[in-house]
């Protein structure tokens, strides 16, 4: 079967290669899978610039919704048909503090699904039995495959941050991260500002089709006056921040209230600047966020099971696996929003 493969650890080392159908081991799933987002972080695989533990050769690829289609022995609870989404915390130790306290997200042995073990970017792949989460019926198959980046959404807002209804929060970027942080701070009572660019138009449109309140270009409208007539001057409650950029940081940290929220959802993929006597003086609650755990993905599910959440909005771009030069580059170029891969059998 045709495959996306990371050969080398250098930059632009991926290709598409044939390789053999995978059978699941002790414990393992294989699925049949139909759509597989494409991450930020896949294209930081390409460019060699990802901090997460990569292995090639390996097949790329974390997010994606399928059907179960081959159950090994001892796995309980699934079997051929069922629909099949997984988490990209593959391989966990289960016994350092943080696998013991419920964060193996945090795993000091974490090995992730896509970087060490072959990924999605395939037609058929092994998930662990205890990475996998039954799809309802009622969630489609395009919605399931964006429930990891959903799930990792999810870690930074309700574990990382504090919201409360009537909070006024604050989403850097507009991209699939950000619209995904809209739509879950409005689901929690918040009045949310998103914002982004001229290059974003397409994407604040969308935001707005969503509900969002403030679908905001900051290099057409002034964001400071708009936050100031909403907080009385005090500066938002709460900064989620998805853009991943210096800018957006800068802006957030000056825009956030004393003693208020900053999350730092996105991954900039570079180092970053930024004034941090600014936790000081505003004594902030500061915090990055990364990965997620299986509370934030039945949290995720609820959501999209009561209809507080649109993920299909979203996904403006479907791709055959043979095209992943072309959906890498319109993902860098921000042409259209959230993009996945169709894998066909051969």
């Amino acid at each position: 079967m045709k495959a996306l493969v990371k050969y080398e650890m250098k930059p632009h080392a991926l290709e598409i290669r044939d390789i053999p159908i995978p059978e699941p081991g002790p414990g393992q799933i294989r699925v049949k899978v139909e759509y597989a987002g494409i991450c930020g972080s896949d294209l930081h695989i390409y460019h060699n610039s990802i901090a997460i533990t990569t292995r090639p050769p390996v097949v790329v690829g974390h997010e994606f919704s399928g059907f179960v289609d081959k159950v090994g022995s001892g796995v309980q609870g699934w079997k051929e048909g069922d629909r099949i989404v997984a988490e990209a915390v593959y391989h966990r130790c289960g016994v350092c503090k943080y696998c013991r306290t419920g964060k193996y997200n945090l795993c000091l042995d974490k090995l992730s699904f896509g970087y060490v073990y072959n990924g999605c970017f395939e037609r058929y792949t092994i998930v662990e039995d205890y990475n996998a989460h039954h799809l309802p019926d009622d969630i489609d198959m395009i919605s399931g495959a964006m429930i990891e980046p959903m799930a990792c959404v999810a870690r930074g807002i309700y574990d990382q941050c504090h919201l409360e209804a009537g909070f006024t929060v604050l989403v850097s970027g507009p991209g699939p991260i950000g619209l995904m942080a809209t739509q879950i701070a409005k689901a929690e009572g918040c009045e949310v500002i998103v914002t982004g660019t001229g290059v974003d138009e397409e994407r604040l449109a969308i935001a707005k089709q969503l509900g969002i309140d403030h679908a905001v270009n900051i290099e057409k409208e002034n964001l400071k006056e708009l936050v100031d007539s909403l907080t009385d001057g005090y500066g938002v409650d709460a900064v989620l921040e998805c853009s991943g950029s210096q800018a957006g940081i800068n802006s957030g940290l000056s825009l956030v209230r004393k003693c208020g929220w900053f999350v730092m959802i996105a991954l900039a993929g570079r180092p970053i600047t930024f004034d941090i006597e600014a936790m000081n003086y505003k004594e902030l609650h500061f915090s990055g966020s990364i990965a997620s755990t299986y509370s934030n993905w039945e949290k995720c599910l609820w959501l999209l099971h009561h209809r507080k959440v649109q993920l299909a909005p979203l996904a403006t771009g479907i791709y055959r696996l043979d095209d992943w030069k072309q959906a890498f580059e319109d993902m860098e170029n921000k042409k259209g929003l959230k993009l996945l891969f169709k894998p066909e059998d051969d």
